[in-house]
């Protein structure tokens, strides 16, 4: 009689059946970093490594071919006698107090507009977003050949008997046409993000402050705005970082002189103008692009706690 052999079994085994051909791989502690490894290796070179490389040069004489020596804060102490240093702040300061009300405002209500589903809407939403898209040189040339003195509008102007104005060639109405193309062209960048936070304010509220007999305009500043605060508040933290980061606008308009005289000139076009070429001052402009970064981080902190404040 055969009898057949049962395989032992030992008490205390524990692991669990994994099917044949499968192999069971253990995941190492290093394998997250890795995934994020591309990511943090952009962050340090373009990031991170600028902005170290930045401060250590602001408390530096460091020239473009001179690598330069520590100096302290000379060069802080040179800003606060520096004449273009506190125009740029002025025309900076002036360039926020200018556009942020506007990029509020202006993209709340165009949101509004074409936020109804109406017959031929989505043109209209395209036409608003196009500018965002466009190119910041190509908007800036256009711009100029509208507002030069032989331009588009000084003709019309000057057709109707009002005469050519120097949107150009004068410092304030420069600076002024200058914040008219930024805001043209944030409107519809901000629009999106005022449509998805209108789309998240319930529409009982709308219809109980109409049945109390609530008109447009009242509903839209007891129901909208307490809707969208907190996106108001996000509106203007982003305009007022990049308005007081202005460059591009300016530059093209004003020239690399900074309009008359450089009356023109902002922080950034300093930084640009004080760092660059072979003589560039780069410990100088480090120094410059220390307190930008400095101005920058405080408006956040302003517009959020000014929103915490609101909303309390």
């Amino acid at each position: 009689m055969s009898s057949s052999t049962v395989p032992r079994v030992r008490p205390d085994s524990r692991a669990p059946d994994v099917p044949r051909g499968r192999r069971v791989r253990r995941q190492l502690p290093t394998s997250p970093w890795l995934f994020a490894a591309p990511g943090l290796i952009v962050i340090g070179v373009f990031i991170l490594y600028p902005f170290v490389s930045t401060l250590v040069n602001a408390f530096t004489d460091k020239r473009t071919l001179i690598p330069g020596e520590f100096v302290g804060l000379a060069n802080f102490r040179e800003l606060l006698h520096d004449d273009m240093f506190w125009i740029g702040l002025r025309n900076s300061a002036l360039y926020v107090l200018g556009v942020v009300p506007a990029l509020v405002i202006l993209p709340l209500l165009l949101a509004l507009l074409v936020q109804k589903n109406i017959p031929g809407i989505t043109f209209f939403r395209s036409a608003f977003y196009t500018p965002v898209v466009a190119s910041i040189v190509v908007v800036g040339l256009i711009w100029v050949w509208l507002l030069d003195e032989r331009g588009l509008i000084n003709s019309l102007l000057e057709s109707v008997g009002v005469g050519r104005v120097g949107f150009l060639s004068d410092q304030w109405l420069l600076l002024l046409s200058a914040m008219a193309v930024t805001v043209w062209k944030g409107l519809g960048y901000y629009m999106i993000i005022y449509l998805a936070a209108l789309a998240n304010v319930p529409r009982e509220l709308h219809e109980a402050a109409a049945v109390d007999g609530a008109g447009a305009v009242r509903r839209f500043v007891t129901v909208t705005v307490p809707a969208v605060r907190s996106t108001m508040a996000l509106v203007g933290a982003l305009s007022s970082v990049a308005a007081f980061k202005v460059f591009s606008e300016v530059y093209l308009m004003a020239g690399p002189s900074g309009g008359p005289a450089g009356e023109d000139t902002t922080l950034v076009m300093l930084v640009q103008r004080t760092g660059t070429g072979l003589t560039g001052r780069v410990g100088y402009a480090s120094a410059i692009s220390i307190v930008v970064f400095v101005v920058t981080v405080a408006l956040m902190l302003l517009v959020l706690r000014a929103d915490r404040r609101g909303e309390s």
